[in-house]
């Protein structure tokens, strides 16, 4: 079938696994410069040679190249972040870094001369390292004032351009990983749930301030929110089983709500008494809250697999939002579970309960890849990403025939770029790709994938050429 017209087709991209260029014109540092080896290696106290992020894809002086890339193949949007080092460097400037401003001026202008919309991201995973220190990130109230500030430059600069932005990137990583998703410091093992459901308050309340900011600025502007969706199947029909997911499916459910309804949900009070948390409330933070989203975003990979004991199943990898092991579905090369039929259940999930207007921010399949040369060219023949994603469009499709109101599909990654959670850059997602190895070796250059010439048909046909 044929998207809706003015349906998003496009790609997602964020500053810190691609841009580079970390010391360059004021940037600061931010969390992920100490993070050599993702959230699943140590902080240094100072950036190292081995950061693979330092570098990234090395988008801050080849931005002009890839956006040409992109417009190759079609895009119509192109959502990618800002970072907020490069804007206050040390987080806590009164003044913004103008040279950082004017990057992101070429890049929105680059995309607006291709036809390419621009949604930006306001914080992906980023925070000022000084922030992380003097405040372990939003542990701290007062990391919400500065965030409002950054959000604040940010939308009155680009809005007469931009008029589609996102407050925090999967903002319910937050409770599983701190330090990714809110900038503590402070060893996920020493925080008590207080600490976290409190930095999460923090980033919620934050994100409200952005929103109604932004709507102050310039109404038309349109400020969504963004989480990591993983729709949360039982493992049997077991009446505990059942129960398992609908609990589980609360920890996302818990963020959206507040931001899409003003409130927290009426499950909250029963997860605060089990984790022993009593939210400390500023004096403003019910009526700010009220400043809810325009639309709801999320990223997916995955479904999730529960029970109420699981222990006697086997486990599943998958992007941050790991379950147990689905024997209904087909995996991939890094154990991510493939499940095109999640993504349309998750589509329908929110509308119904949300009734907003959705956009899928990122969906994609990491794979190791190697280029080769086919009729003259070098190339990746990457049919499993190309099967992987029509596929999953397709259960797009349907959700859009079933009623959801779906705003645009972003593929992650679409130039390859440095993965999140582990660093590395083999673990591939784009339709473009990178000549950068994980000892740091490699030109940069880049090469179309067979993916390339299959999205741009994807595009030019509005979804029927699968």
């Amino acid at each position: 079938m044929r998207m809706p017209e003015g349906f998003l087709w496009g790609g997602a991209l964020a500053a810190n696994q691609c841009e580079g260029a970390w010391q360059e014109d004021g940037k600061g540092l931010s969390q992920q410069d100490v993070m050599p080896k993702g959230v699943r290696g140590p902080i240094t106290e100072e950036p190292t040679s081995d950061n693979l992020k330092l570098i990234g894809n090395d988008f801050y002086h080849r931005y002009s190249e890839d956006i040409g890339l992109l417009a190759e193949m079609g895009f119509k949007a192109f959502r990618f972040s800002i970072a907020w080092s490069r804007i206050f460097p040390l987080g806590t400037e009164e003044a913004p870094n103008e040279a950082g401003l004017q990057f992101y001026d070429k890049v929105i202008d680059t995309c607006l001369s291709y036809g390419i919309q621009p949604i930006i991201t306001l914080s992906h995973y980023e925070i000022p390292l000084a922030v992380c220190r003097c405040y372990d990130g939003f542990r701290s109230r007062e990391t919400i004032r500065l965030f409002r500030k950054f959000a604040g430059v940010c939308i009155r600069r680009y809005h007469d351009r931009v008029k589609m932005f996102l407050t925090f990137n999967e903002i319910n990583v937050t409770l599983l990983s701190p330090l990714l998703g809110a900038g503590v410091l402070t060893p996920k093992e020493n925080l008590t749930m207080q600490d976290r459901y409190q930095t999460a308050h923090h980033q919620l309340v934050a994100s409200a301030y952005a929103v109604m900011d932004a709507h102050k600025i310039d109404p038309t502007v349109k400020i969504g929110c963004m989480a990591a969706s993983a729709p949360r199947y039982p493992r049997t029909c077991a009446p505990e089983d059942v129960m398992a997911s609908m609990l589980s499916q609360h920890e996302l459910d818990y963020f959206i709500h507040v931001q899409a309804c003003g409130t927290y949900p009426y499950y909250a009070q029963k997860l605060w008494r089990d984790h022993d948390v009593k939210l400390v409330w500023g004096e403003e933070d019910a009526e700010v809250l009220k400043n809810t989203v325009d639309f709801i975003s999320f990223s997916y990979y995955n479904s999730k697999v529960v029970a109420k004991d699981e222990s006697q199943y086997d486990t599943s990898a998958g992007n941050l939002l790991r379950g147990l092991r689905n024997p209904y579905v087909e995996y991939t090369q890094y154990d991510y579970p493939i499940d095109p039929e999640g993504l349309r259940y998750i589509l329908n999930y929110l509308y119904d309960h949300f009734g907003k207007p959705l956009l899928i921010a990122e969906n994609g399949i990491g794979q190791q890849e190697t280029l080769k040369e086919v009729n003259g060219v070098l190339t990746v023949e990457d049919d499993d990403r190309i099967n992987y994603l029509s596929k999953h469009i397709k259960a797009v499709e349907e959700a859009v025939e079933d009623g959801v109101d779906v705003l645009g599909y972003l593929a992650w990654g679409p130039i390859d770029c440095v993965s999140a959670a582990s660093a590395e850059i083999t673990k591939r997602y784009g339709f473009v790709y990178v000549d950068r190895q994980q000892d740091g070796s490699g030109s940069l250059k880049r090469y179309r994938k067979k993916s390339f010439e299959w999205y741009r048909k994807v595009i030019a046909s509005n979804g029927e050429s699968l």
